[in-house]
């Protein structure tokens, strides 16, 4: 009873759904048999016991509520243990999944690669080496690694390794350049549908074959000296390939910062404007760079300089030669490898990654000879379609779920989490990588405070006018299911959406046949 009580506090929200539907019959000829033949027997729909009877209105009341009648909803709720589905509603819509889609892009991408899948960057020589002088370029091959990041000083470990291996081979001076070759991956970096008004964003950081940092650094905003003047910018990285536009001025001591970016359309020009208080604190903003095999090789290179190792030439993007250098007779000194897909799937799905699910598609693209974010769908698909999950459900633009154009049915998450769930090989990492409702992270402010906090692992999904959140939980019974639900379209506040569905999953939690 105090999971009824529970529940009714919950049920605040929208839109009657009918939920049984009415089976058809067909009539034929009888075939010309000496036995009577048999008429075809009109199908009836499975018979729903009380308690799941009792769970469908209990959900139908949540979604009563007039505010939520705007927006479109997808649900489905499904037993893990009988295939049943509990609940459902607009199962089979399609609708935008945002971060969900990472969903399907990490079970396709373990499926197909395998959780032990790590990328290759290879650090090779393009010129002899004499008197502990490399006479030429040092090449840096990238295989797309997402995961040298700044954080922890992770990276900064990885690159003095690095400086002490090429000092083990003898090499101290580079007279030649640090140059970056990302011609494992296409040259397209965004996802098709990519909103431009969002590319100065760190979300939006595009994906390259080598990649730093997750493709983000950091411009920082101080005062001017007096009231009215130019604030000062700086950017992080000279790496970034970015242009600094400044119209920031210096506002009034005790008036509150009001800093904005803007990135101008088809070019690499970062507009900065707003004000910041005389005597205040500097404000910083976390940007996506423009290239990002510069952002890698600058940063190598400041690197093994500080290292001890004499760098002569420049960073140079290989793409932005005028001619290439003949990349092909590069003699392979060494080479690093990332962390597995099952450590990457952590960062992915709970810091919800985008350049990490982008990568990921690619990836899947260049595993099948074509290195581009139409081939990386295509395998996707093909997955799909051999766990038996319909194509037309899933209408996929990128890796990330940040395109408005991906388009996916609640039916179909719910079906992808209960392949993995079920497969050994898929199921444990793929688990662990879920944020858990209740707990540190990005479900710590979801159902706390319920019988559901740390029994519920999913994945959400947010932009603007769309929320998503799929995942497992269990019955109070101990049942494990799947759920699904997807809201697009709304006008109310996403914390409303939020209750919502988590409404839905603690009826679903405290649930008993």
């Amino acid at each position: 009873m105090a999971g009824r009580r529970r529940l009714r506090s919950f049920a605040c929200l929208a839109l009657s759904v009918a939920t049984a539907g009415l089976g058809t019959s067909s009539c034929r000829p009888k075939p010309p048999v000496t036995a009577p033949a048999l008429e075809p027997t009109p199908s009836t729909p499975a018979p729903v016991s009380p308690s799941i009877a009792r769970l469908r209105r209990d959900i139908d009341t949540i979604f009563s509520a007039p505010q939520l009648e705007p927006g479109t909803w997808g649900v489905v709720v499904r037993s893990l243990r009988t295939d049943e589905t509990l609940y459902e509603h607009n199962a089979r819509k399609l609708l935008s999944p945002a971060s969900n889609l990472k969903i399907v892009t990490l079970a396709a991408t373990a499926e197909q690669l395998g959780w032990d899948f790590t990328y290759e960057t290879q650090l090779l020589a393009l010129g002899p080496v004499a008197s502990g002088t490399l006479e030429g370029d040092l090449v840096v091959r990238g295989s797309g690694d997402p995961s040298l990041v700044q954080d922890q000083g992770m990276a900064d470990s990885v690159f003095r390794d690095w400086a002490e291996r090429l000092k083990g081979l003898g090499i101290r001076a580079i007279a030649g350049r640090v140059l970056g070759d990302d011609d494992a991956f296409d040259e397209e970096t965004y996802g098709s549908g990519w909103m431009w008004d969002d590319m100065n964003e760190a979300f939006s950081a595009g994906v390259g074959a080598l990649q730093f940092n997750m493709g983000e650094t950091t411009v920082t905003v101080a005062p001017g000296s007096a009231a009215g003047a130019p604030a000062q910018i700086s950017c992080a990285t000279e790496g970034s390939g970015l242009v600094l536009r400044n119209r920031v001025v210096t506002s009034a001591a005790g008036v509150s910062a009001r800093v904005s970016t803007r990135r101008v359309a088809n070019t690499n020009v970062l507009e900065v404007s707003g004000t910041v208080p005389v005597g205040g604190a500097p404000v910083e903003h976390r940007i996506a760079v423009d290239n990002q095999t510069l952002f890698f090789v600058t940063e190598l290179r400041k690197a093994l300089i500080a290292n001890g190792i004499d760098v002569r030439g420049y960073a140079v993007d290989i793409d932005d030669l005028p001619v290439a250098p003949q990349v092909q007779a590069a003699v392979p000194l060494f080479s690093y490898r990332s962390p597995p897909l099952s450590q990457l799937a952590d960062t992915l799905m709970k810091l919800s990654q985008n350049q990490y699910a982008e990568t990921l598609l690619k990836t899947l693209g260049a595993r099948h000879g074509t290195p581009t974010f139409d081939a990386g769908r295509q395998v996707v698909v093909d997955i799909l379609r051999g766990w038996g999950i319909e194509a037309s459900q899933l209408l996929q633009a990128d890796g990330s779920g940040l395109s408005r154009y991906d388009l996916v049915s609640a039916d179909v998450l719910a079906r992808v989490l209960a392949h993995v769930a079920r497969d050994p090989k898929l199921d444990g990492p793929f688990r662990a990588s879920l944020p858990v409702a209740g707990m540190p992270g990005m479900l710590s402010g979801r159902l706390k405070g319920t019988p559901a906090a740390g029994h519920v692992q999913a994945k959400t999904g947010s932009m603007r006018h769309i929320r998503s959140t799929s995942g497992y939980t269990q019955t109070a019974d101990g049942e494990p299911v799947v759920f699904s639900i997807i809201a697009n379209n709304y006008g109310i506040p996403n914390a409303e959406v939020d209750r919502t569905a988590d409404a839905i999953i603690l009826a679903v939690f405290t649930f008993r046949r």
